[in-house]
């Protein structure tokens, strides 16, 4: 896939733990483990250093573009909180003590409120008009590993290390909902299925899936991995890829479930994080080998499993079978 999308590896001087497509250019923020933050431009013919950033005294270890692109906000083992103005390159905010412990992940809701989570499970929600925290939880008892919206940003999803997936209310920012301990570490999640399903990647393995509004417990689940699943993202609303510490990148439908192929792989390098790109084209991935890699993720859109289809099929099999069965009695 990497041949047919032309596009060089990245190389960077030190292990990458975060990415962002910049929303409408073909630019691509990366957070590393010795603190810097650069943006590249990207393309079939070379890819250039545009920034080389280093606000953060520790690990960032989490970058987002703003929806409109004017801002990148970056989170760090340092606890803090920054944005950084696309048109200087100058951190414009500083939020230095954004949790009492380091920030594992980063959210932006929309064009006023942020979402972040530390390493003892701690959420806090951000105006970014004021930089002041609105709303804070501690129900978690370990590392918030992910989080995600649905569509209208009505609600925000959180996985967690020790084995939950939490639900809060944006509008009401609180917490409506949080599931049984699953028993595993809960490492990335996904929503797919129109927002009725959310697939969360574990670290034995297994996909989670569970059911809108019916939090306590997952209602299907998906081997298959061999090796604990730390990124995954929606491409398609049947369809996820994968990112698995085997280094390999898979794409997987689910509902039903099944494995549809390779999008590519690391060698024998953990997946840190993959990200699709805005019009979900295109898939950047990082890994201990101190790349971000690039993949043509367009055939693997259409690789989807019709149900309805099927049971068309089905049918009309069923029918012809009626047939041959009603003609023969006759005889």
């Amino acid at each position: 896939m990497e041949d047919q999308l032309d596009i060089r590896d990245i190389e960077l001087p030190s292990q990458v733990f975060d990415l962002s497509f910049h929303p409408n250019r073909n630019f691509i923020a990366s957070g590393q483990i010795n603190g810097e933050v650069n943006v590249h431009s990207f393309g079939k013919e070379r890819n250039t250093l545009l920034m080389e950033l280093s606000h953060h005294k520790k690990a960032c270890r989490a970058v987002q573009f703003s929806a409109d692109g004017s801002y990148l906000i970056t989170a760090s083992k340092d606890k803090s909180i920054q944005a950084v103005d696309m048109n200087t390159g100058k951190v414009c905010r500083t939020i230095k003590k954004a949790h009492e412990s380091p920030i594992n992940c980063l959210k932006i809701i929309n064009q006023h409120f942020i979402a972040s989570g530390d390493d003892d499970g701690g959420i806090k929600f951000w105006d970014a008009r004021t930089s002041s925290s609105v709303v804070e939880f501690s129900e978690n008892q370990d590392y918030i590993s992910d989080m995600q919206c649905d569509k209208n940003n009505r609600t925000l999803l959180a996985t967690s290390g020790d084995g939950t997936l939490s639900i809060f209310n944006i509008r009401k920012k609180e917490l409506v909902a949080r599931s049984e301990n699953q028993e595993n570490e809960l490492l990335s999640l996904a929503i797919i299925k129109n927002s009725t399903k959310v697939v969360c990647g574990t670290n034995n393995g297994v996909l989670y899936i569970f059911s809108w509004d019916k939090w306590a417990d997952m209602n299907d689940r998906f081997p298959g991995h061999p090796m604990s699943v730390d990124s995954c993202v929606a491409l398609t609303e049947n369809v996820i890829c994968t990112g698995s510490i085997d280094g390999i990148i898979r794409a997987v439908t689910v509902l039903p479930n099944r494995f549809n192929g390779v999008v590519g792989e690391h060698g024998a390098y953990p997946i840190e994080k993959i990200r699709l790109s805005p019009d979900k084209n295109i898939l950047a991935s990082c890994s201990h080998d101190l790349k971000i890699k690039f993949w043509d993720v367009t055939g693997f859109k259409e690789n989807t499993f019709d149900c309805e289809k099927k049971r068309k099929r089905k049918r009309k099999s069923h029918q012809q079978s009626d047939e041959v069965e009603n003609f023969f009695s006759d005889l």
